[in-house]
């Protein structure tokens, strides 16, 4: 029998610019947050904020998707999503530390939509070499998909395909039957 859901944080998907500012400030200031994000150079300012909504809202114009802002229990908790990153739809997940311990059921409802509402063939991970927890992908079905650049920094990439999701959701299933 499946767990009760009567208890389950609410999870909502919203688009990045419906958050207050001063949260995506702190949440993109925060040093453990920054540790995990190689891409982040120097202080998070106004200019920045305005260039990281500028480029998301442009990834949804260019590509029909994009990051999404997550609240929980209607507080905001983090960004990510599908991005296009090199051709392919490439999942990020920036949560605030309070909620690291929600990862996992943003991510389903992310690659649930993904294959299941967008009909994606696959998705990306891609992870600096640092992340030694990369191995946790397996479960996932996630394969070593080779490396990536993004300016100008190293990071691997893991690749989920579509067949591949299906075979975690009908053993996540049979594990409720």
């Amino acid at each position: 029998m499946p767990p009760d859901k009567s208890d389950a944080p609410k999870i909502e998907f919203r688009q990045l610019d419906e958050v207050d500012k001063a949260d995506i400030l702190e949440l993109l200031n925060h040093p453990l947050v920054r540790r995990q994000m190689p891409l982040a150079k120097g202080h998070f300012d106004d200019a920045a904020y305005r260039a990281f909504i500028t480029t998301k809202k442009q990834l949804w114009i260019e590509h029909g998707y994009g990051p999404w802002a997550f609240f929980i229990d209607e507080k905001f908790a983090g960004w990510g999503g599908l991005q296009w990153e090199q051709g392919d739809a490439d999942l990020a997940l920036v949560l605030h530390p309070q909620y690291w311990g929600m990862g996992k059921l943003i991510y389903e409802k992310i690659i649930e939509y993904a294959f299941c509402e967008m009909n994606l063939s696959s998705i990306t991970i891609l992870l600096p070499p640092s992340r030694k927890n990369h191995k946790i992908l397996s479960r996932y079905h996630f394969k070593p998909d080779g490396e990536a650049t993004v300016d100008g920094e190293l990071f691997l990439r893991f690749r989920l395909f579509a067949p591949d999701f299906r075979k975690w959701i009908q053993r996540k299933a049979s594990n409720y039957g």
